[in-house]
C-alpha cells in the first residue's frame, strides 16, 4: 500500500425516505484541518487524469456512482507503487491521498457519477502539478 494513503469505509445508515451516507469527522483518521469542500461530476467512461498536489491532503468520497481511482507514489523513483481503489455503494469508503501523490479517476458508471474532495487546504494552483493522460503508462480503457 501506499505510504500516507488510507482507504476507510463509511457508513450508511438506513433511514426511511433515503439513507444517511457518512463523509468525515474531524475525529476521523485522515483529518487535518479544513479547508475545502466541493463536488466533482464524472460522465461515464471519462477519465480526470493526472494531478500531484504538494502540501495538499484529499480525502475523496463518492456519495452517487461509480469511480476508479488511480493513485501512482513516484517519490522512490527507483520503486514507484500503483494503486487502484474504485469507490460505489458496493464500497462506500473514503480514500485520503497525502501530498506528492499522482492521483487520476475514471466513471464507471452511466450517467454521472459524484465526487466530494474534503480538503486540508483551500485550492492554490500554485502548489499543483500536472501532467496529461499519456504522461503517466496507465490503460484507462475499461475491461
Amino acid at each position: 500500500m501506499i505510504k500516507g494513503l488510507k482507504v476507510t469505509p463509511l457508513d450508511i445508515i438506513q433511514t426511511s425516505g433515503g439513507n444517511v451516507m457518512h463523509a468525515m469527522k474531524k475525529s476521523d483518521t485522515g483529518f487535518v484541518q479544513f479547508g475545502e469542500a466541493y463536488f466533482s461530476n464524472i460522465e461515464y467512461q471519462a477519465v480526470k487524469a493526472w494531478k500531484r498536489h504538494h502540501s495538499m491532503t484529499l480525502n475523496l468520497v463518492v456519495p452517487v456512482g461509480r469511480v476508479k481511482f488511480v493513485i501512482l507514489d513516484d517519490r522512490m523513483q527507483d520503486k514507484p507503487e500503483l494503486q487502484e481503489v474504485i469507490i460505489s455503494m458496493e464500497n462506500y469508503c473514503r480514500i485520503t491521498i497525502p501530498p506528492m501523490v499522482w492521483l487520476g479517476f475514471q466513471g464507471l458508471s452511466k450517467g454521472n457519477s459524484v465526487l466530494l474532495n474534503i480538503a486540508d487546504m483551500e485550492h492554490d494552483p500554485e502548489e499543483v502539478d500536472r501532467k496529461t493522460i499519456t504522461q503517466i503508462d496507465y490503460d484507462w480503457r475499461l475491461n
